[in-house]
């Protein structure tokens, strides 16, 4: 995560001016080049309007509830925290009224004695179109006739405290200016979607024995146009060389770095203020949608960063809105982060629950996005995080557990999978907090998956040692399968292991040119190896070597040199290898699917491993050197006889490795060892990984009821979050206990 720090610099009502006018951009007009279309930024200019009065106030009478898109029970449910959908009723919704076009607007704002709209529709007047209170519910709600699609707009509000006045943007603004602007904008959410066949498709694709390779992005940074000032390319423009880039490199999946609306370009996203806005940076909503329809078209799921956690200080964002801490706790102890100096949410606030798993729901909903990895989970779950003694409030049992937001992710992950089963939370948690993504009834929190901090902390630990050192520290590499099945884990070499000066994957590589990237091949070729399903932030495939920057795009003239074009396309071999063999992904998160040959080489700083599928007699087989040191006859146990064919090979020369082998592979012979019936003499590359492909002997396999299980216990433990018979009506009732249900 970067660091969250936000510029409080928000224009005023002044200096926000109307976007020009743009062409729309049919889907048939995508390009498929950077030199073929221009930025598409700017929004439609709205129609002319009569000139505004200065001075001359209008009182509009309180809108007839028969009018308003809000009924009472919308009312109730929002305050009682379960209204889930409130994208479709509160912000600005064009509507005609009796014949008069014109624009609804509803906010939430208890505590103050008067809110305005006020916009480039009546020169930025802070009077002079009113909204009025809906009842007691803290809802303000109006109807301005002539106010149209592309209209500019924020809400004066008075407080009942202190005198206190502000402009805000709108919480639930669909459109925003591109920052440093703050209005938000009219404007639908109309839009043709091409994906059908992927909507219909994705359980499968989603499931937990689906493989899932998900490929990191940052939408201003991917690539750049240095001809045009190294400006970003536009969602229209990124979706054709994304899709076919992501394609040809084997991923199935995309995860983006926070897209909704944010001031600070350089939080990445993670400061966000538009909780359902695509950033206006790449373009409106629309074009966010037709990059999602492309992806989906091309059989690629979307993933989200979505940030739940926190929100910044920007005084025209959700802090103290209406001069009280409406959507953040009132106690610092309990609603400021001190570690990036922004506030967080009130989640024992029913209101502010209603707000954000609204969020969620509209980016899957209207969005079609396939899934939410939720940012700093552990933030949320501790009330002592990063806070010395002192610092913190416990919660009422004196504990430090924030209890509130524990239920408010139980509550978010049971409604999504009840909404969306097709889908998958992740959750982004650090600690040893226990059952992430064990279902809520058995006392989880519910999420489909959780990053694997320990595994990227320990790994890169150990890579970045020089191999004479590392079998002193070999217990770093084993220590994983200890707790392995205990989540649904994805292991991440994610956007923060390249920031803040920890260099890139290539550079914290020991050794010399080469040894750099056959370390960097050994590297992916073990996570591969491992179960878990995988997530790689973009240009560790190219070899980057400087640490990722925000403003700058990846440096895709390396490619021109031959071990960073070889690195590229081990990355793509073994997404495919992955995908093209059940046996390293159909069991990713049962214990039944993996086993170790030997763990035990600490001295020869060798590891070998095996893979088993439910529906395949393929067991794949990955031995793995961190050593410079080639491992001529290596003896590794196996399971079957027959030949056990050289898969893949990380020391291959297409890849620009050295070339050294097993000419295509090897025979197993009948001599027992490392406790299996047969055993392989193998060549094992310096710094390199072979994976071998046998076939089952069925008398010779760990399976579900043999001695060489896992424990009853762990294999008995449900696999798939939130999911149950009430949360996802058409899972099996008979689901076995020692796999992911039907419906993951």
């Amino acid at each position: 995560m970067p660091s969250r720090k936000t510029p409080a610099t928000t224009p005023s009502s002044e200096e926000t001016t109307a976007p020009e006018e743009t062409p729309a951009v049919s889907q048939e007009e995508a390009p498929s080049s950077v030199a073929q279309q221009s930025p598409a930024q700017k929004t439609e200019a709205p129609p002319a309007l009569a000139p505004h009065q200065s001075g001359k106030a209008v009182s509009l009478e309180p809108l007839p509830e028969e009018y308003s898109p809000i009924s009472n029970d919308d009312l109730y449910f929002f305050n009682e925290g379960t209204n889930y959908r409130l994208y479709q009723r509160f912000g600005s919704r064009m509507m005609t009224i009796n014949g008069v076009e014109g624009t609804y607007f509803a906010v939430w704002a208890p505590d103050a004695s008067q809110v305005h709209v006020m916009g480039d529709f009546n020169g930025w007047d802070r009077a002079h179109h009113r909204l009025y209170p809906r009842g007691d519910s803290g809802v303000w709600e109006g109807f301005i006739p002539g106010v149209r699609k592309g209209h500019l707009y924020k809400y004066h509000i008075a407080s009942r405290f202190n005198d206190y006045r502000v402009e805000k943007s709108d919480p639930f603004g669909s459109y925003h200016e591109i920052p440093p602007k703050t209005a938000s904008v009219v404007w639908d959410l109309d839009y043709a979607w091409g994906d059908q066949q992927w909507m219909e498709e994705r359980k499968k694709r989603n499931h937990l024995d689906a493989p899932m390779a998900i490929y990191e992005v940052h939408l201003g940074s991917w690539r750049r146009v240095p001809e045009e000032e190294n400006r970003f390319l536009t969602y229209r423009e990124i979706a054709p060389l994304l899709a076919e880039y992501v394609t040809k490199m084997g991923f199935t999946h995309v995860e983006l770095l926070p897209v909704m609306e944010h001031p600070f370009y350089g939080s990445w996203g993670y400061q966000t203020t538009g909780y359902f806005a695509p950033t206006s940076r790449y373009g409106t909503p629309q074009d966010f949608m037709y990059l999602v329809d492309v992806l989906h078209q091309q059989n690629i799921g979307v993933i989200l960063d979505w940030v739940p956690s926190h929100f910044p200080t920007d005084s025209h964002g959700l802090g103290v809105f209406d001069g009280s801490h409406l959507y953040e706790h009132a106690y610092p102890q309990k609603g400021w982060h001190p570690d990036w100096q922004s506030y967080i949410f009130n989640y024992g606030r029913h209101e502010v629950r209603s707000f954000l798993m609204s969020s969620a729901f509209h980016w899957l909903d209207i969005y079609h996005i396939d899934g939410l990895r939720v940012d700093a989970v552990a933030s949320m779950l501790y009330l002592d995080y990063s806070r010395k003694e002192g610092e913190w409030m416990p919660n009422q049992y004196g504990g430090k557990e924030n209890i509130e937001a524990i239920g408010f992710l139980r509550r978010f992950n049971e409604e999504i999978y009840r909404n969306y089963p097709d889908v998958q939370t992740i959750a982004e948690e650090s600690t040893d907090w226990s059952m992430v993504s064990r279902p809520t009834y058995v006392g989880g929190l519910g999420f489909g998956m959780k990053w694997d901090m320990g595994w990227m902390h320990d790994t890169l630990m150990y890579m970045v040692r020089d191999p004479i050192y590392r079998k002193y520290h070999h217990n770093e590499m084993t220590f994983r399968m200890l707790y392995a099945f205990t989540e649904n884990f994805a292991l991440p070499l994610s956007h923060d292991e390249v920031v803040h000066g920890k260099g890139s994957l290539l550079s914290k590589m020991p050794g010399d040119l080469w040894q750099k990237f056959a370390n960097l091949r050994l590297l992916f070729g073990y996570m591969y190896a491992q179960p878990g399903k995988k997530l790689l932030f973009m240009g560790g495939e190219l070899g980057q070597w400087k640490e990722w920057h925000h403003d700058e795009s990846l440096d895709w003239h390396l490619l021109q040199f031959a071990p960073h074009a070889g690195l590229q396309r081990w990355v793509a071999d073994l997404n495919r290898f992955y995908q093209q063999e059940p046996a390293l992904h159909e069991l990713d998160t049962d214990p039944t699917g993996f086993q170790w040959a030997d763990c035990n080489d600490w001295e020869g700083s060798v590891l070998s491993m095996l893979r088993f599928g439910k529906t395949t007699d393929t067991i794949v087989l990955a031995v793995c050197n961190f050593t410079p040191v080639p491992r001529h006859g290596y003896k590794v146990g196996v399971p079957a006889g027959g030949f056990w064919k050289e898969a893949l090979n990380s020391d291959a020369r297409e890849y620009e490795g050295s070339g050294q082998g097993n000419l295509g592979g090897v025979e197993a012979e009948k001599a027992s060892h490392h406790g299996y019936p047969y055993s392989i003499s193998a060549n094992v590359p310096p710094l390199g990984i072979v994976f071998f492909t046998g076939q089952k002997e069925r008398s010779s396999l760990p399976d579900a009821d043999s001695e060489w299980s896992a424990s009853e216990v762990n294999r008995a433990t449900p696999l798939n979050g939130a999911r149950d018979t009430d949360a996802a009506p058409d899972m099996a009732p008979d689901a076995p206990s020692d796999g992911p249900p039907a419906d993951a």
